[in-house]
């Protein structure tokens, strides 16, 4: 099997099971005949772009990203809403507390909708740093965010 057959398995695969872990997804590819190490589905996962995005049970699923719809600012309301633990302002910095495990998600939500003045955010595990391009508009997304 070519490598480009393997990962056309992979994304088929992704796009109809709700495929959770790397460890998953190796099992569903072994029950197709496909035997892979876990460093390989690791970088087939990086090469194509795989994200993770809330499934239908509120569990994160792998997707692939050209399938992934652009969030609305109702969708990323919605999510912080879900996992909300405080909101701190500095300037023009925004620290978001989230509960633990969803920084990433809800960072990812942000950098992917226009959000007027967001010049990008980083994530840990329960700590979004939004960093703004000035404290008008900083002020502006606190205001929008405010629980």
């Amino acid at each position: 099997m070519t490598k480009e057959e393997r990962l056309a398995h992979i994304k088929a695969i992704v796009s109809q099971y709700e495929i959770e872990t790397q460890e998953e997804l190796q099992s569903y590819l072994e029950n197709a005949g496909i035997s892979v190490t876990q460093a390989t589905i690791s970088r087939d996962i990086k090469e194509l772009q795989l994200t993770k995005v809330v499934g239908s049970h509120g569990r994160y699923k792998y997707a692939v990203a050209a399938q992934t719809p652009r969030p609305t600012w109702g969708t990323v309301r919605h999510r912080v809403l879900e996992v909300f633990v405080s909101l701190a302002r500095s300037q023009n910095l925004l620290i978001l507390k989230v509960l633990p495990g969803h920084a990433h998600s809800v960072a990812w939500l942000f950098d992917n909708i226009e959000v007027s003045g967001l010049l990008g955010t980083i994530a840990g595990d329960d700590t979004i740093l939004m960093i703004m391009a000035d404290e008008p508009s900083a002020q502006a997304l606190q205001a929008e965010l405010e629980i």
